[in-house]
């Protein structure tokens, strides 16, 4: 995962536009945290995916992209994989924190809480 000011500079530009288009989508107010599958982009011409760590308070989520070039423009759309290697969902839903929890100690025999960055 790339911190927002290592984030290239051939995809600096698409990375804002989306992150404009997911606040209008949802809205929401999220800033970006981080950016997933940038080492493998090197082309911006053609379409072409990412994901984007978001957070907005105490939620915090990956959403993947799907960028089309259009112009100066892009078009966007949220994009599914089978089986991310980050979830959707990086911290339990405000307010449920203890319940998530408690559900999760039932499931396991012990829970690991990192805090990085700013995110559970």
């Amino acid at each position: 995962m790339l911190a927002p000011e290592d984030i290239p500079d051939h995809l600096a530009p698409a990375t804002r536009a989306a992150l404009s288009w997911i606040n209008r989508e949802r809205a929401s107010d999220y800033s970006l945290t981080g950016m997933i599958g940038a080492d493998e982009l090197e082309r911006t011409d053609e379409p072409f995916e990412f994901g984007l760590v978001l957070c907005d308070g105490e939620i915090c989520a990956r959403e993947q992209i799907r960028v089309t070039p259009d112009g100066e423009a892009y078009q966007f759309n949220f994009a599914d994989e089978v089986e991310p290697d980050i979830p959707p969902l990086l911290d339990p839903p405000a307010g449920v924190r203890r319940e998530w929890l408690d559900k999760q100690l039932g499931k396991h025999e012990f829970v690991v809480l990192l805090y990085y960055r700013g995110l559970w």
